[in-house]
């Protein structure tokens, strides 16, 4: 059985400690004009699949779900927490936030290593898996929300178009500056943090 190096448990462990405390201290949720918060809790997760590989993602997505299940059935904030007490609807979207989001990281960066791709190339990457990772979970979780029956579906229609195009720009914002600040900083000291793609 294959056992994750240490720094990728290190990097999964940390950002999901940062996913928690963003959503038990509610700074990860933005007012906005709509009525309804901007969530950056899935920025963690995406930021975890880039620098480590879609199973970090997946882990950090995973603790990042749970979490917001227990918080929900713990000590609720409003009627809506009521429907994450389903882990349908707070953990299996979760769960595929860093895989797609590393998947268009990939797909956008192609095989290079992106120590040697062109800053537009990787900065569109980087941009890709904030926007790809961020509609993954605005999708998955208001369409878990009506199938369930806990809003009606004009409603959910309604949040995705007020709240998911400025979740997804502002996920992708902080997923390129802090992963082009933390690579600068890794090849400043002659190593980079990223992981390399596997052949």
């Amino acid at each position: 059985m294959a056992v994750l190096p240490v720094r990728k448990i290190a990097v999964a462990g940390v950002l999901s400690a940062i996913a928690i405390v963003l959503g038990v201290t509610r700074l990860g949720f933005i007012p906005w004009f709509s009525g309804a918060s901007v969530t950056i809790l899935q920025v963690p997760v995406i930021i975890g699949a880039v620098l480590e590989g879609p199973l970090v993602g997946f882990i950090i997505g995973l603790l990042f779900g749970l979490s917001s299940l227990l918080q929900a059935a713990i000590a609720p904030t409003g009627p809506v927490d009521v429907a994450f007490t389903n882990p349908l609807i707070s953990v299996l979207p979760r769960l595929l936030i860093g895989p797609a989001a590393w998947y268009l990281y990939r797909l956008i960066l192609g095989r290079k290593d992106p120590r040697q791709a062109s800053p537009v190339r990787y900065s569109g990457a980087l941009i890709a898996a904030g926007l790809g990772g961020s509609l993954t979970n605005t999708i998955l979780v208001l369409s878990a929300l009506g199938i369930f029956g806990f809003f009606p579906w004009s409603l959910i229609f309604t949040v995705a178009i007020g709240n998911g195009p400025a979740e997804a720009a502002v996920s992708a914002a902080i997923t390129l500056v802090i992963v082009a600040a933390y690579t600068q900083i890794g090849n400043a000291l002659g190593k980079s943090k990223l992981s390399k793609l596997e052949e």
